[in-house]
């Protein structure tokens, strides 16, 4: 190295990195999870049952695997489901990939919207490989086996530094993609896992920052497709590789946000500072909200609920979807903003699962939403009557239902059906203030997580296998003293079946 060089190298490595960057390096190295692991547990399950049933799904299949087919990495990384044994830059896309695909696992709704457990496909990549590599001899971050409880605890922090991010800032309004925080925050976790130290854990935060954040295109029209099912796994392939290159000895940059001209916030973040709601803790994971019954854009998971109510009424009344004249629904402006698409045309599977007229007419017509009613060629795609009734649903936004949805004691996700029949009758609205899955409705929601898990595991095992692993999630003892490569051969298979 020249002197020069080192010159500069002296400079970086004691320049002080913005507070935005070494507040989450601080939380990531130094703050102590002293709270109930449960809901992690939770989500854990539910967030391997997501990806295991999008397994079934060719469109997802085809892009997992290695890179070059046949590849084996010793020591590499398990995909649940899968025979395939990879390094943990690629094992993060695939899981990211699969736990993202069919829009089913977690989600955290505020100024931002995302999936903080989208973070377990890097969590859970470079936990396996650390634990077969040292199980081997090796030594990789502290030269032991990472544990499931492990795992959970970095959740935690990976769910909170997301979700604390989104509680004041939308990246949406100035077109940039929520997955930039799955970036974030897995780089920041997985950083502490591989032994990088504090300063080491802020450069790695950094590089995530100054990397070329994703556009919100490819979840709109006239561009909706399938990369918004495998947006995560990308952040999370990203995350691992940036901290796997400060672990080589890559420098971080300390101002990347702040820096005038050159820094996010001037470049991509319209000049603003981030804006904090409270400091991080383990606030989100207790707040998390599950997707229960409806693989669907949690925007309408209540305006689905209210549909099925809707649609028992009408079977009373000796009635169907196809007496409906029009449906109005009361909602919040976030719904309106994504998922708002009466009269723009049904052309794939990701305009079906963002399309809250489509999945309310489908509960209307089949009484039931399930993933593959999105798919092309499904009967629901080819239903005359619900593309004619999906025309027929109108979004009113309601301010009070917007200030309650942003409302950090409330949290609400409301939405109102009003029906008007073909005969004149209109029906009495019917509400859902909060969706299945949120905190108010955590423990009536718990059986069905698990329901919804053990219903992802049967097409892939046998049923002496679905009930060991719907046990083993059950016993806390023992799931969170069991290494992580250990738990990961639970879940492997000899070939893909679809």
């Amino acid at each position: 190295m020249s002197s020069f060089s080192a010159d500069i190298a002296q400079i970086k490595g004691t320049q002080s990195y913005d507070p935005e960057i070494k507040g989450i390096a601080d939380y990531v190295q130094n703050f102590k999870i002293d709270s109930d692991l449960a809901t992690a547990r939770y989500v854990f399950l539910d967030t391997i049952g997501c990806g295991l049933e999008a397994l079934r799904f060719k469109e997802c299949a085809k892009l997992l695997g290695p890179v070059v087919p046949g590849t084996v990495v010793p020591n590499g990384t398990r995909v649940p489901g899968t025979p395939y044994v990879l390094d943990p830059i690629n094992g993060a896309f695939n899981i990211g990939a699969m736990i993202r695909w069919l829009d089913y696992n977690d989600c955290w709704l505020a100024a931002e919207w995302g999936h903080p457990s989208d973070n377990l496909g890097g969590i859970l990549a470079v936990a396996d490989w650390i634990s077969r590599t040292n199980r081997a001899g090796g030594h990789v971050g502290t030269g032991t086996i990472v544990k499931i409880r492990d795992v959970l605890e970095g959740m935690i922090k990976a769910h909170e530094i997301q979700g604390c991010l989104a509680l004041e800032n939308s990246f949406n309004k100035v077109g940039l993609d929520h997955v930039v925080l799955v970036k974030v925050a897995t780089a920041a976790v997985i950083s502490k896992m591989i032994g990088l130290d504090d300063r080491q854990t802020a450069a790695a935060i950094s590089q995530a920052w100054v990397d070329g954040q994703s556009l919100r295109t490819y979840r709109h029209s006239p561009n909706t497709m399938s990369r918004k099912s495998w947006a995560a796994g990308d952040a999370c392939q990203r995350a691992v590789n940036l901290a796997l290159k400060v672990q080589k000895g890559e420098q971080g940059v300390p101002t990347v946000l702040s820096a005038p001209v050159w820094g996010f916030y001037d470049v991509a973040f319209s000049g603003k500072k981030f804006e904090f709601q409270r400091p991080y803790g383990s606030y989100v994971m207790e707040n998390i909200l599950f997707k229960v019954s409806y693989p669907a854009e949690f925007h309408s998971q209540t305006a689905i609920e209210a549909a099925k109510s809707i649609h028992a009424q009408l079977k009373e009344r000796g009635k169907s979807a196809e007496d409906i004249e029009k449906v109005t629904i009361r909602t919040h402006e976030a719904c309106v903003r994504i998922i708002d698409k009466q009269h723009k045309a049904m052309d794939n599977f990701a305009d079906r699962d963002h399309c809250i007229q489509y999945m309310v007419a489908t509960m209307l017509v089949f009484n039931r939403l399930e993933a593959t009613d999105y798919t092309d060629g499904s009967e629901a795609a080819t239903s005359p009557l619900i593309e004619s009734l999906r025309r027929n649903i109108a979004c009113v936004e309601d301010p009070e239902f917007t200030e309650s949805y942003h409302n950090p004691d409330m949290r609400s996700i409301p939405n109102a059906l009003t029906v008007t029949l073909k005969d004149g009758t209109v029906l009495e609205e019917l509400v859902v203030e909060a969706p299945l899955g949120h905190k108010l409705r955590r423990e009536e929601a718990k059986p069905e997580i698990l329901e919804k898990f053990e219903r992802h595991l049967k097409p892939h095992f046998a049923a002496e296998k679905v009930e060991h692993l719907v046990q083993l999630g059950q016993d806390k003892q023992t799931l969170e003293n069991m290494g992580v490569d250990e738990y990961m051969d639970l879940y492997v298979k000899e070939k893909m079946e679809w």
